[in-house]
């Protein structure tokens, strides 16, 4: 059903496009469907909820967070790995600067 409704706005933003068009070339016909269409999409995308995850799949406390790092360990470390995420913490190096020397890789 939702997805009918976000089709039925696709379909009604492309004819108020068309419409609005109505004693132009195709050209312009095209474009002014074009853009209905993608306010359409946007719309129905909005009203229908089409993009949100729904509720039940998400968990309300994962038990790991990356790969499998226990949270407690992730809130333990966090001072030592300045918020990031093991393994994925940036350089020190500032851009340009030899950033990628073997000296400077932490």
């Amino acid at each position: 059903m939702r997805k009918l409704i976000f089709i039925s706005f696709i379909v009604l933003g492309a004819a108020v496009g068309l419409f609005s068009a109505l004693h132009d070339d195709w050209g312009v016909k095209a474009v002014m469907m074009t853009i209905g269409a993608v306010v359409g999409t946007v719309l129905g995308g909005a009203l229908t909820g089409m993009g949100r995850r729904s509720r039940a799949r998400r968990s309300v406390e994962p038990e790991d967070a990356f790969d499998g790092t226990p949270l407690e360990e992730l809130d333990r470390n966090y001072w030592r790995d300045k918020g990031h995420p093991p393994f994925m913490k940036p350089s020190n190096a500032e851009l340009d600067h030899h950033m990628f020397d073997p000296d400077r890789q932490d």
